[in-house]
């Protein structure tokens, strides 16, 4: 989807650049741009709703202004998007530029639909156990996960296997778990016991197997989006749980190895769990290190360290790594 973004002058992110693949886990310290690449890919799907502005002559760009730029993969690889900004955090000015190579240049309509399905989600256990939020639209999950109880019933109604599937998973990840109950009169849900049927209701239920049932939902929907972005993806998860949620997102981004046949969705998942940056060992490609010397955040792709092999056989985690500060993306000293 997208193949690439470069920042100048946007927040810490004074002049970085990302090359983005099918899965994308970031690491880094607070305030490294994380979150910043997730809200620039947010602004785009903002300003993609809204008509397009006439380009800004090359020559009349001032070198100082905070500025984005969206490269594309096939078929859109003949359009660059860039997102004029007014200040360093502010962008309000969306204009598409041709390129030279690539099939897409004619295709803004297209590309404009795919960047429109864009999701994230910083998911809140106290959101998805509202009652209320169940009884809302159940067609896409919220952004904090707050109408999960929606979003279960109609799948049930709508897609059946997708919803079989993922609650075959969830018993998988949780065997003292036999079921999930949907309790529409409530607007809400419970998951039944294994040992004796008693149902626990969702207010009941720990963080990380609530955040595990959303990523669940997300990753089983039968019309995926485009792009999903997911902060702090390890929160509340138990350790041994982390290879499971991988891979249930790798669902997403590699479908056709989980007997899927629609197009890839590009996963931006941020994290702080060296333990989650160890199931990465053998994909190095899909670990981007976020960076921060004094004001100015930088982003690296893990596999593009021409050491990282000998770092590797010398016998160290790739957790152990990132922590110890030999692979960057770790906090200043004082």
């Amino acid at each position: 989807m997208i193949a690439s973004v470069a920042f100048r002058n946007f927040k810490a992110l004074r002049s970085a650049q990302l090359v983005l693949a099918p899965f994308n886990l970031i690491i880094g310290p607070n305030g490294s741009g994380k979150t910043s690449l997730i809200q620039a890919l947010l602004r785009l799907r903002s300003l993609a709703r809204l008509p397009l502005r006439e380009p800004v002559p090359e020559g009349e760009r001032l070198p100082e202004a905070a500025e984005i730029s969206f490269r594309f993969n096939p078929p859109h690889d003949g359009l660059e998007a860039v997102l004029a900004c007014v200040d360093e955090a502010s962008c309000d000015l969306l204009q598409l530029t041709p390129l030279p190579r690539g099939e897409g240049v004619d295709d803004w309509p297209g590309l404009r639909t795919r960047l429109l399905t864009l999701r994230s989600y910083v998911l809140d256990h106290l959101a998805i156990t509202s009652t209320g939020a169940g009884r809302s639209n159940g067609n896409k999950l919220a952004s904090h996960g707050g109408n999960l109880a929606a979003v279960l019933a109609v799948r049930r109604e709508l897609a059946p296997g997708y919803y079989t599937a993922l609650c075959e998973e969830l018993t998988e990840l949780f065997p003292e778990f036999s079921d999930l109950v949907l309790l529409p009169e409530l607007g809400s849900f419970g998951l039944r016991l294994r040992d004796g049927g008693d149902i626990v209701p969702a207010d009941n239920l720990s963080q990380g197997t609530l955040y595990t049932l959303a990523l669940l939902a997300i990753a089983h929907d039968p019309t995926p989006p485009a792009i999903v972005c997911i902060e702090e993806l390890d929160r509340g998860l138990h350790p041994r749980l982390l290879r499971g949620v991988r891979d249930v997102l790798y669902r997403l981004s590699y479908p056709s190895d989980y007997g899927h046949d629609r197009a890839p969705v590009q996963v931006i998942a941020t994290t702080h769990s060296p333990l989650m940056l160890d199931l990465f060992r053998d994909h190095p490609e899909e670990v981007v290190i976020a960076d921060k010397v004094g004001r100015a955040a930088t982003f690296a792709r893990l596999a593009d360290r021409a050491d990282l092999a000998d770092l590797l056989t010398e016998g160290a985690s790739l957790g152990d790594l990132w922590y110890s500060g030999i692979l960057g993306g770790v906090p200043e000293e004082p």
